[in-house]
């Protein structure tokens, strides 16, 4: 059997704690080709960071129980030694992270720590790593690179710095980036170009790209397929035109509706999805999204309550986890939120 170039397999991610276990992820799949881009999707505590530090290995130093299988273009990095995981760190896989200030060290330059990602790789003077360094930093968009390179991370403005970390996190050409809320402490202009940046670097180096996000504007503008987590568990998976166009899960649905329409009427209320997420140290046996559902009353016999529903495909490629008959959201009558009890 040929699997596809990434493939996460029944993902399992918790954590022991003094008051339980965190259940962050459960029987967690997905796929993703090279070239293409998989947007993660979730509030925040879905389980999106953690999945996909679980790819990096980064939960091996610590008390997380992980399983499952993760394929990397036919290797499971799951069962693979800490040595030969920390070897592909960086090279084959990398990461873009959320901020990028707290990421990056204050008292080291950025062609530093640029460069050091590369002589981590590769046998090379400091000399080579420093050329490499101001080679990448020009090919990310750095004003005068030659010189920017000597300056700290608190001389770069909060673009420039997530630019630098682009540049790092590229450095090796890994054939799978992960970009974990790359944009979110970006301007919109900046976010653009960021966002413009990633995908003509994708382009470039024909990276399979991972997406984390909680901005349905960036999964509309870079993703070919989308996952949406909730409560640790996929809830839907399908081409980005699928859900964004033709929701069929009630959470995808409200985290579509709670986005702002900016052609709409400016007296019109928002529409937040109510109530908050359900905690993983303790999950509900049935559906974990039915203390929220505006459309639980459409299914009989409390059945919600008491039962998981199975992640179904209901279309070619779409996938939800939901025990409502129709699929159209759209012909549903839903509970107003003020009455969900």
């Amino acid at each position: 059997m040929t699997r596809p170039f990434l493939s996460v397999e029944n993902l399992v991610v918790h954590f022991p704690t003094p008051d339980g276990v965190v259940r962050a992820t459960t029987d967690l799949s997905y796929t993703l080709e090279r070239g293409k881009t998989l947007g993660i999707v979730g509030e925040s505590g879905s389980g999106k960071s953690v999945s996909s530090s679980a790819i990096l290995g980064l939960h091996r130093k610590t008390s997380a129980q992980v399983s499952g299988q993760i394929w990397l273009d036919g290797v499971d990095l799951l069962a693979i030694s800490d040595r030969e995981m920390q070897q592909r760190r960086g090279k084959d896989v990398a990461m873009i992270f959320q901020d990028p200030l707290s990421a990056l060290h204050p008292y080291y330059t950025i062609g530093d720590q640029v460069g050091e990602a590369y002589r981590v790789h590769h046998d090379v003077t400091k000399k080579a790593a420093r050329a490499r360094a101001i080679e990448m930093l020009d090919r990310v968009g750095i004003p005068n690179p030659d010189r920017r390179v000597d300056d700290y991370p608190h001389q770069f403005s909060g673009g420039m710095r997530q630019r630098a970390m682009i540049g790092m996190a590229l450095i090796n050409d890994p054939a799978l980036l992960i970009a974990d809320e790359p944009t979110t402490a970006l301007d919109v202009t900046v976010q653009a170009q960021i966002l413009d940046l990633l995908q003509d670097l994708q382009k470039e180096f024909h990276t399979a790209l991972i997406m984390i996000t909680h901005d349905l504007g960036v999964i509309a503008e870079v993703a070919d397929d989308v996952l949406v987590m909730y409560a640790g568990r996929a809830v839907e998976y399908g081409s980005a035109k699928q859900l964004l166009t033709e929701p069929a899960m009630p959470y995808t649905l409200g985290l579509i509706q709670s986005v702002p329409d900016l052609e709409s009427d400016v007296n019109e209320p928002l529409k937040p999805i109510p109530g908050n997420p359900p905690s993983l140290l303790d999950p509900p046996p049935g559906c974990p999204f039915e203390p929220r559902c505006t459309f639980k009353h459409l299914v009989p016999d409390g059945l919600p309550q008491r039962e998981l529903p199975e992640l179904v495909q209901i279309a070619p490629g779409h996938f939800r986890r939901c025990h409502l008959a129709e699929t159209d959201l759209s012909k549903l009558t839903p509970i107003p939120i003020g009455e969900l009890a």
